[in-house]
């Protein structure tokens, strides 16, 4: 019965995704990753049911009571001299030890040199952006299952433009200890603008993830297989200077296929010894690969990686992830148990 209702999620949102997606929405950072662990694993991961309060700002449907005091912070060092990074917790209240998440992401992207129209310098200005969000979640009495949702205050500073909105999270888990199989559906940035930049009303980054996970018996392998922009199902696009003209000058067009198109909704991910204290990642993201890759080179796009180390009550983390010859992230993070 469970597969089932998994196979009528799929359905419902393959077939009613459309357009495509690109630049045409603001507060894009809300969905950068901040969490070695989710970095590693190709840039995707909504079935975290972990002590790691990170997890929640992806899936707030993962946090649960294991959690409680958990403390995370993370830095990632970014393309072109971007910096970002989250901090997140997690606390147990009441007498029903409910627990509730609180976060922070935030991303600076530098000091640019300003110019006027008439190409007159104007001097120097910043731009950055910060999220705080709070969420908790609810497990279904007699069940496997966990609902959850956060909600998000954000607050965008672009030179002398700014903007302030609101969004919603919300998350879907199914945890089954007995046979270490899982699975999570995310939407996210359900919201709006309060107030614009310029008085143009903008979208918020609408995005919707499934995952599914599984560690394998007597062997230390957690699999994971993630579809990402399940809201959007044309993801792919033309790329011109992949266009090949013949000797005759006839022009082969650079046309993405339709199993092109459905292999860039996939995020594969593996981790070796997942239950211990130490462990291996490695991740695969296929639209990252596409979108990247340089025709005549082998730039190993998409690929990613990292490993984790507990000491005592720290476990530190570290991934890279490939995007081309010229460009790569380091993510940086540790959790604390405060316990």
């Amino acid at each position: 019965m469970m597969r089932k209702y998994i196979v009528l999620v799929i359905v419902f949102f393959t077939t009613f995704g459309y357009s495509q997606i690109g630049g045409r929405y603001t507060y894009q950072f809300l969905n950068l990753v901040s969490s070695p662990k989710q970095a590693a694993l190709g840039g995707k991961y909504v079935t975290g049911y972990s002590m790691d309060p990170t997890s929640a700002m992806f899936n707030p449907a993962s946090i649960h009571i294991e959690m409680d005091n958990q403390l995370a912070v993370n830095y990632v060092n970014y393309i072109a001299d971007v910096n970002y990074g989250s901090v997140s917790y997690a606390k147990a209240f009441g007498k029903k030890k409910r627990i509730f998440h609180t976060g922070v992401t935030y991303i600076n992207y530098g000091k640019f040199d300003g110019f006027d129209e008439f190409g007159n310098e104007t001097g120097d200005f910043g731009a950055s952006e910060v999220a705080i969000s709070f969420g908790y979640a609810y497990t279904i009495p007699n069940s496997k299952f966990h609902v959850g949702a956060n909600a998000k205050f954000i607050s965008s500073r672009l030179e002398n433009f700014s903007s302030i909105g609101g969004a919603l999270d919300l998350g879907l888990l199914y945890h089954n200890p007995d046979s270490k199989f899982d699975f999570g559906l995310a939407i996210r940035n359900l919201g709006t603008q309060f107030t614009t930049y310029a008085g143009t009303q903008e979208d918020l980054p609408l995005a919707v993830d499934m995952g599914f996970a599984q560690t394998l018996n007597n062997v230390p392998i957690r699999w994971n297989f993630t579809l990402e922009n399940l809201q959007v199902w044309d993801v792919a696009f033309r790329n011109p200077s992949r266009d090949i003209t013949d000797l005759e000058g006839n022009l082969e067009s650079d046309d993405p296929s339709f199993l092109n198109n459905a292999l860039r909704h996939v995020v594969l991910g593996v981790e070796f010894f997942p239950e211990s204290g130490f462990n291996l990642r490695l991740g695969y993201n296929f639209r990252r690969s596409e979108e990247l890759r340089i025709v005549g080179q082998r730039s190993f796009a998409g690929l990613s990686g990292g490993l984790s180390l507990k000491v005592k009550k720290f476990r530190f983390a570290y991934s890279y992830a490939r995007y081309n010859s010229v460009a790569s992230t380091s993510t940086f993070g540790v959790n604390v148990n405060l316990n």
